[in-house]
């Protein structure tokens, strides 16, 4: 019996090291942005009456820098929210996706969607587009929990939606699910396990969004966190099927990659650090075959996930808590004309008035309420977020303030979409210009003036 395990297993490492000598290589990179081969197939605009509600806040970043338009996406108070991805919808409307439960990794997490009217940047309500049962009955296997749904548009013009699921034990027992849509996210083929190895199939987690090849193949950026940590790109066919994937060198303990492609043949892969150093980063020149060492950039990590997007100009950005010790500021940067990061000067976002300062219960409080009273909370939605932040977020006498989890997006009309975890009981989206000036720190002469 051992000796017949022994040859079954040397059999199974042949064949793998035979595919991996004689693997089919990838296509150059796919450089036009999805939204123009979208918009070779627009479907009639939805016609829907101006919302009898708040408009979108118009605020300037903390620091009084730039501008931009804030609202919430999530709409039912009092529940742990988090890993929101965005699309855009042929008709110019955004979808988002998110999880949504009492708690994260809790059996009752759902995956929650909503979409924003693109003429009045109003968000519907949310409703419920996967639960465990319908997992579980889709898969024909036990759903223990749900998570980190990535939401993306294929190059045939569907949609496509991975999101994680685990049967047995943590997260890093995790294996990968995905859904197909080809009327916007209206109705969802059933979910399909993706194969990720012949070993378990398990410790495979998606976050980033997904790049595309010339041939119409998909480069999915996943992690592993069973043992060690790590990042890859799995190439997947264009019905969904799992053909090839490359690891990247040197990442243990690396999480969460996000992948910019700069040109046909060359993009940078940027990564969470499981150690809470410093943003981890690796480049290819050759379309993605062969990856760099992993070495660490400039900018502080706060064990903390961070989202990319190249603009249809080019443009790279980047969004990422900018703090090396907490989740307390979230900024995006610009890359200068060379593609590269480092000197950029942070768009500030979202700030706590000191980051490095815990609030009192009180000051919290009455800094969520203000700012959910803003956004049109009523009294008993406000209640309930805060009671939801406090439970994640509060220790006996003080809390931290979270802008975690970004999400990136330009629409066809040229703005940036910035979705992101607030105070980890709701999902908040940004919408700003990227063509706009980064005016002189205000608050930076403020305080000169004072003293």
């Amino acid at each position: 019996m051992n000796l017949l395990a022994a040859l079954a297993l040397t059999v199974i490492f042949l064949l793998a090291g035979w595919k991996i000598a004689y693997r089919v290589p990838a296509d150059d990179f796919l450089l036009m942005p999805r939204q123009e081969l979208s918009a070779t197939k627009v479907l009639p605009s939805v016609q829907t009456a101006a919302p009898a509600v708040v408009a979108p806040v118009r605020q300037a970043s903390p620091d009084g820098r730039f501008g931009f338009n804030a609202r919430f996406v999530s709409s039912s108070p009092g529940r742990a929210v988090h890993a929101a991805s965005l699309v855009e919808l042929r008709d110019g409307r955004l979808r988002a996706v998110w999880f949504s439960g009492s708690r994260e990794g809790a059996r009752d997490v759902v995956i929650k969607t909503a979409v924003m009217d693109a003429a009045y940047q109003q968000w519907g309500e949310e409703t419920t587009l996967l639960d465990r049962q319908h997992l579980q009955q889709g898969l024909w296997r036990y759903v223990k929990k749900i998570g980190n749904p990535v939401i993306a548009r294929m190059p045939d013009d569907s949609l496509m939606l991975w999101m994680v699921n685990v049967s047995l034990g943590g997260w890093a027992g995790s294996s990968i699910t995905w859904l197909r849509s080809t009327d916007d996210g209206l109705s969802w083929s059933l979910p399909a396990r993706l194969v990720t190895s012949p070993f378990l199939n398990i410790s495979t987690l998606a976050k980033g969004a997904p790049i595309f090849y010339q041939n119409g193949q998909i480069g999915l950026p996943v992690y592993h966190e069973f043992v060690t940590k790590f990042a890859e790109i799995l190439r997947i066919s264009p019905q969904g099927r799992m053909l090839d994937k490359t690891r990247v060198p040197g990442s243990q303990t690396s999480l969460q990659p996000v992948v910019l492609v700069s040109s046909a043949r060359e993009a940078q892969i940027y990564m969470r650090s499981g150690k809470s150093t410093a943003v981890m980063a690796s480049e290819t020149v050759d379309a993605g075959k062969t990856w760099s060492a992993t070495h660490a950039t400039p900018w502080p990590n706060p064990d903390s996930a961070l989202a990319g997007v190249v603009t249809a100009s080019g443009q790279q950005w980047l969004a990422l808590n900018p703090k090396p010790k907490n989740r307390e500021m979230l900024a995006l940067l610009q890359a200068n004309a060379a593609g590269s990061f480092e000197g950029a000067v942070p768009w500030v976002v979202e700030s706590s008035p000191a980051p490095e300062t815990p609030l009192s219960v009180s000051d919290y409080e009455r800094l969520l309420g203000d700012e959910l009273r803003k956004q049109g909370a009523s009294q008993d939605q406000t209640q309930a977020d805060i009671a939801s932040a406090k439970r994640q977020l509060c220790a006996a006498t003080t809390c931290l303030q979270e802008f975690s989890y970004p999400y990136l997006l330009q629409s066809r009309d040229g703005y940036l979409h910035l979705v992101y975890t607030w105070h980890r009981s709701r999902i908040k989206h940004v919408r700003l210009d990227p063509r706009q000036n980064l005016q002189p720190d205000m608050s930076h002469h403020a305080d000169s003036a004072a003293h």
